[in-house]
């Protein structure tokens, strides 16, 4: 440690809101000038002008900056895993798009999904993939594009569509003990892992079921005249482009074996994509072919090598379809890349000074009671989501920071882990620059500012919480001997 670093001074709530507050300036003046297109650049900039405002606050309390770069790289290293999914789910777009895999799924989804129930259908289709593999991301990239092309078929909403995809993906990834954050939450506050599942139901159960009210709700008031053309339409270039047949859903079976297994994300959706390549070759050799102008196998590797980094275009007489198969490749996924890293690099930077911990000081002050450090977690945890963007320190910080406190107060760590869960887990793929919205966006192609509104499960179970804490429903206390105030 330099001598500089022993200097060091805790910033002042008016440095701590400095870069919190031109940062929410930049994000509002961002999508205000440039749209849904903010992130695609604008978002970025604002993020890397945050950083430069932190960095400076930083050095005049003491920090060198070489204590602050450090920070950096720390920080972009943890998202160095999220990366590496992202680029892998990016070519497995690609070469599933080229082996007719979700291609089929989307030809038997417009054959078997009624317009009426299909938002709610979607909500749960992807609730009990998710809770099977316990990844919310598998899911979106995987059933999650399926169905978006489903509803393009049947002239449904897709930011509805979108949004029902969201909540049921991370309804099954909640409560499913093979989700890392699901084993994360309760490692921090000190908790069981079934135990706090179980103590999760509570406010999930109720939460999902609303949201799957809401959208039956929808699904019914949707107008539906000229669906049934639509989708017969659809089919048909479909079945005209692809070998259409259930041996195509071979890829799919694979990957989400080797997710029950629990295979690392990284490695299961690398091989679901080499295996999807080599599927391609064998089963859609026609469509492998109209890809290239030579002959031969060296011809048809290149385009399965380019569908990995570079993804597939294809070129159909339905515009619609055009744009929804035509995706995929590890290119496609460098934008969001740069958003996570510059996300990441302004987080670690308000962490290494001290901002962060400055702030969580005086969101505590005067929270006594159950009701008070129930919202206060799940505000921070949100807090977390959209400074530091990304769903694990959403879930590590307030945890490390909270854990005390709960107990000072005879609140059972159940408490805590739920509350992080509620409000850092849930929250974060409503952020568009959060590692977690970033992808949902690269993948169902839907802006998180279109389907914010529309997932219904994300945006309900935070609030049902607080409402429970205020009102003492399933609110756990600790035993006065195991309080760490007796304890004293």
């Amino acid at each position: 440690m330099t001598k500089a670093s022993s200097t060091v001074r805790e910033p002042s709530f008016f440095d701590a809101m400095i870069p919190l507050l031109l940062l929410v300036v930049m994000m509002g003046g961002a999508v205000y000038l440039y749209g849904d297109s903010s992130s695609y650049g604008p978002n970025q900039i604002a993020l890397l002008v945050g950083v430069g405002i932190a960095s400076i606050i930083g050095l005049k309390n003491g920090y060198t900056w070489t204590e602050i770069e450090q920070g950096i790289v720390k920080g972009i290293s943890m998202s160095l895993g999220a990366c590496l999914i992202l680029l892998a789910v990016g070519s497995l777009i690609g070469t599933w798009m080229l082996a007719g895999t979700v291609p089929t799924l989307i030809y038997y989804g417009l054959e078997l999904l009624n317009p009426s129930f299909f938002y709610a259908a979607a909500c749960l289709i992807c609730a009990v993939v998710a809770m099977s593999i316990g990844s919310s991301w598998t899911t979106a990239a995987t059933v999650g594009v399926a169905l978006i092309g489903v509803a393009t078929g049947m002239d449904m909403s897709l930011a509805t569509t979108a949004g029902a995809v969201v909540s049921g993906a991370y309804f099954g990834d909640k409560i499913s003990p093979l989700s890392e954050t699901t084993n994360l939450a309760p490692a921090i506050a000190g908790t069981e892992l079934f135990a706090h599942i179980r103590y999760m139901l509570w406010t999930t159960i109720p939460s999902f079921v609303i949201a799957l009210c809401l959208f039956l709700f929808l699904g019914f008031s949707e107008n539906t005249v000229g669906s049934v053309v639509r989708i017969e339409q659809m089919q048909s270039v479909l079945a005209d482009t692809f070998s259409l047949s259930i041996i195509n859903l071979v890829p799919l079976v694979l990957l989400l074996t080797l997710a029950i297994r629990k295979m690392p994300a990284f490695p299961a959706v690398a091989i679901g994509a080499l295996f999807g390549g080599v599927w391609a070759m064998l089963f859609q050799a026609d469509v492998v072919a109209s890809m290239t102008d030579q002959i031969g196998g060296i011809a048809k590797l290149m385009v399965v090598w380019t569908a990995l980094y570079d993804g597939v275009s294809f070129t159909t007489v339905d515009d619609n379809l055009n744009s929804l198969l035509s995706r995929g490749g590890m290119s496609s996924m460098l934008n969001t890349i740069w958003l996570i890293i510059c996300a990441m690099s302004f987080g670690a930077v308000l962490e290494k000074v001290g901002i962060l911990k400055r702030i969580v000081s005086v969101l505590l002050k005067g929270a006594q009671s159950a009701g008070a450090m129930i919202s206060r977690t799940i505000f921070t945890c949100l807090g977390t989501n959209l400074i530091t963007a990304d769903q694990y320190i959403s879930i590590v910080m307030p945890g490390r920071m909270y854990k005390e406190a709960y107990a000072e107060r005879g609140l059972h760590q159940l408490n805590l882990s739920r509350s992080l869960e509620d409000g850092g887990t849930l929250t974060s793929p409503l952020i568009p620059w959060n590692t977690c919205g970033a992808y949902m966006h690269s993948v169902l192609l839907v802006h998180p500012f279109s389907y914010i509104f529309y997932a219904f499960f994300n945006l309900i179970n935070p609030v049902l919480a607080i409402v429970y804490a205020y009102i003492g429903i399933k609110i756990l206390r600790l035993d006065p001997p195991d309080s760490i105030v007796q304890k004293r």
